[in-house]
């Protein structure tokens, strides 16, 4: 997908502030046993079609507002995904500003989780 200047330009703002993971170091905090709340932050209908095993959804459009009632310790490990790892670094971006302290954007997003041989769900 080609995405426009001014989201491009957002999403590498968000990058410059926040930590982000590959699919084989998420695998690693796994096997090192390291928790972490996964959280799915696409659309409902995305999904809705498959996800991570285990996963959280709060989508893009309702993180910000729900995450307190859902997660309220800000010191939680939190590792989002989207699609590829740019809507989940606009969402690291605003609960790092929130005061989330151990937030993590998954690069590669659902499609690297899928292609990783890690659970999923429908």
């Amino acid at each position: 997908m080609a995405h426009n200047p001014g989201f491009l330009k957002l999403v590498n703002e968000a990058k410059s502030r926040i930590k982000e993971t590959d699919i084989q170091g998420y695998k690693k905090m796994l096997a090192d046993g390291q928790k972490a709340g996964l959280i799915d932050v696409r659309e409902d209908n995305e999904w809705a079609a498959g996800h991570a095993a285990g996963a959280m959804h709060l989508g893009k459009g309702v993180i910000e507002r729900d995450i307190e009632t859902r997660i309220p310790d800000k010191n939680t490990r939190l590792v989002l995904y989207c699609g590829g790892g740019f809507r989940s670094a606009l969402s690291a971006d605003a609960l790092q500003q929130m005061g989330y302290a151990d937030v993590i954007s998954l690069d590669g997003g659902w499609r690297a989780y899928q292609q990783s041989g890690l659970p999923v769900e429908k």
